[in-house]
């Protein structure tokens, strides 16, 4: 694990100093070890550099950029079946040097090419120099759990694992694209492909970009896409077969995470997902695992009980930590710093100090993300399927050309309801559709449209994103099928794994998502969604699977969120904090805003109205990124 950083400058003005600016600003990604490589040519300059963070092979043979006859390559992540790629690559004659995942990745370039990125198990985003094409090759893995920007405009090309690289490139315009703030009012991220700036771009998941260096062009290619596999005629297999070759899946993608020369935990909350990964890793094994979760002694809000139960099953080394109002205080000032891109899930708190707990004692540690969005775990998929069924469709689009004509603003005692407007206009649009898909994308909506007119100071135009995927699947997906590959493509690369990606590496923590092997993607997809979702109960073969190894008396019990407890303290001790980027002459800086909505949306909140926090935390969190980078 490490951060990668670069440029491409077709004018010759970059070099190692500009280089060392923008790599060493990641060296909280990579704090045991930096390279860098700079090639002058007639025609570009070309800089690859890495900080590392050493996992697998810790002596300096490790050492990035790494370099192989006429390739050259900077990469981040791991590629967990190096052993077995290692074995076949001797067989056709190569030897190796070093003992872990770079190497191999260079001589299977080396042996088939660009294609052999279709052998990788693993989590990657790299970047190969190959002097006898002239290319170099920008790679990102399936599911996107490593990140990779780049950013191309004016004859350069800058790449890097976070956007704060680009900020110490001189040329770098960070001018902000008001169409993708708007994307992120609504989402709380900025939805891939896009980026907060224009010029910059996240490289989707599954896609690599091929860029030649003699022509200046760069072109993007697809080699993976789950919707190839959704695709698919749904297998006709018992509902005890599916389990079978699931838990089998599990077993594998789990075991491959633990790979590592380092010590390596799991982060452990109680649930379906993260009890899965510790209890199928924790059975068959004399040592212990270890674990990690941090509780608040806020009610609603404490997982801590719940997880320590299921440690003290397993049997696993756990430890618990509950963290003061004071700790979590103290992360969110350096949110801007550690998401260099607005990005407002409030569960970002927990996440850093999670990671934090677990770097005490280990330098890898395992999620559970992924497991909702593959099996089905978000009552939300529920919700829009029964929005759009409970009434007769004709009856749904009368009423909500009624509702069109009333403003939900008058309407008494239902105005002073919990989100009432936002909410109000949202079952609007979805009952004019009658679409479930529809459906997702209105509630992953914080603001609407209408409130992201009265807002925005600058008009806009919001671009489509991978919750319009509807027309790129085929009919032998229903509803809730549909609704998890969306799910999959969307919310999940770029609000989860963004979340996890950056918090883990904010300590210098490999954050490993053992749900996202694509073997397991591939499976699960071509199952019946009633195997993943059946009435109201969620995740129905990965309970089944978690039931076989835990009591199910431990794992029934309601959901909790795992989020830091933002409604209390932007009412308490976070008041003064939650006013001064909420102020009048904060919200005019920059020109973005309209203060005054905001304003009243805020002083309703702070008299105690049923108003929802997310949407001034969404707000807030952008205040405080733009004091940071612009």
């Amino acid at each position: 694990m490490c951060g990668i950083s670069g440029f491409i400058d077709f004018t010759g003005k970059s070099g190692r100093d500009v280089l060392v600016g923008m790599v060493d600003c990641l060296t909280h990604r990579g704090p045991d070890d930096s390279g860098y490589h700079v090639v002058q040519h007639d025609n570009y300059t070309l800089g690859l550099g890495q900080r590392r963070l050493s996992i697998l092979d810790l002596s300096p043979l490790g050492h990035q950029p790494m370099f192989f006859e006429n390739l050259g390559i900077v990469f981040n992540g791991e590629i967990y079946n190096f052993q077995e790629i290692r074995q076949e690559l001797i067989a056709q004659g190569h030897s190796f040097i070093s003992g872990g995942d770079t190497e191999v990745i260079l001589k299977a370039f080396k042996t088939w090419g660009p294609a052999c990125v279709q052998r990788f198990i693993g989590m990657f985003a790299f970047v190969l120099h190959d002097t006898h094409t002239n290319k170099v090759y920008v790679y990102r893995d399936r599911a996107g759990v490593k990140p990779l920007f780049y950013y191309w405009h004016n004859n350069l090309f800058l790449f890097s694992s976070e956007l704060k690289s680009f900020h110490r490139h001189p040329a770098f315009e960070k001018t902000i694209d008001y169409n993708h703030l708007a994307l992120y009012l609504q989402y709380n991220y900025v939805p891939g492909p896009y980026s907060i700036f224009k010029n910059t771009t996240k490289l989707s998941p599954g896609h690599y970009l091929e860029i030649d260096l003699q022509k200046r062009s760069v072109v993007t290619h697809q080699y993976w896409n789950v919707l190839d596999y959704y695709n698919q005629e749904k297998l006709k297999i018992s509902k005890e077969e599916a389990i079978e070759e699931t838990e089998r899946l599990l077993k594998s993608a789990f075991e491959y995470r633990m790979v590592s020369d380092v010590p390596v935990g799991v982060f452990l909350s109680g649930g379906y997902d993260s009890t899965a990964i510790a209890a199928l890793l924790q059975k068959g094994r004399t040592e212990k695992i270890k674990t990690f979760t941090i509780g608040f002694d806020v009610e609603g809000f404490d997982e801590a009980p719940e997880a320590r139960k299921i440690a003290n099953f397993l049997g696993t080394d756990h430890t618990e930590h509950y963290c003061t109002p004071a700790e979590a205080f103290a992360i969110i000032p350096t949110l801007p710093d550690i998401y260099d891109e607005p990005f407002a899930d409030n569960s970002t708190v927990p996440t850093v100090l999670v990671s934090k707990l677990a770097r005490q004692s280990v330098k890898v540690a395992l999620s559970g993300d992924a497991g909702d969005e593959i099996f089905g775990g978000y009552y939300k998929f529920i919700q829009s399927v029964e929005l759009t069924s409970q009434l007769p469709k004709p009856v749904q689009r009368t009423l909500a050309g009624v509702m069109s004509m009333v403003n939900p603003e008058k309407l008494p005692y239902l105005k002073d309801q919990y989100n009432f407007s936002t909410r109000y206009e949202k079952v609007s649009e979805i009952w004019r559709s009658g679409n479930p898909l529809t459906a997702l994308k209105q509630i992953s909506h914080y603001i609407t449209g209408s409130e992201l007119k009265r807002y925005l100071k600058h008009s806009f135009l919001l671009p489509p994103t991978d919750f319009d995927l509807e027309k790129d699947m085929l009919d032998n997906n229903d509803a809730f099928n549909k609704m998890l590959a969306i799910d999959y493509r969307t919310f999940l690369v770029d609000n989860n794994l963004v979340k996890v990606d950056r918090a883990t590496m904010s300590v210098g923590l490999e954050g490993r998502e053992p749900f996202l092997d694509h073997r397991l993607i591939e499976f699960v997809s071509r199952l019946p969604s009633s195997y993943k979702i059946h009435g109201k109960e969620k995740k129905v073969i990965l309970r089944d699977i978690v039931h076989r190894h835990v009591d199910k008396a431990l794992m029934d019990r309601p959901k909790k969120p795992f989020i830091a407890p933002l409604t209390v303290w932007f009412r308490q001790e976070l008041k003064d904090y939650f006013l001064h980027y909420l102020s009048e002459e904060n919200l005019k800086k920059g020109d973005f805003f309209n203060p005054a909505p905001i304003i009243a949306l805020r002083d309703r909140y702070l008299s105690g109205a049923q108003v929802n926090h997310q949407k001034l935390w969404n707000i807030l969190i952008f205040q405080m990124w733009k004091d940071k980078w612009l």
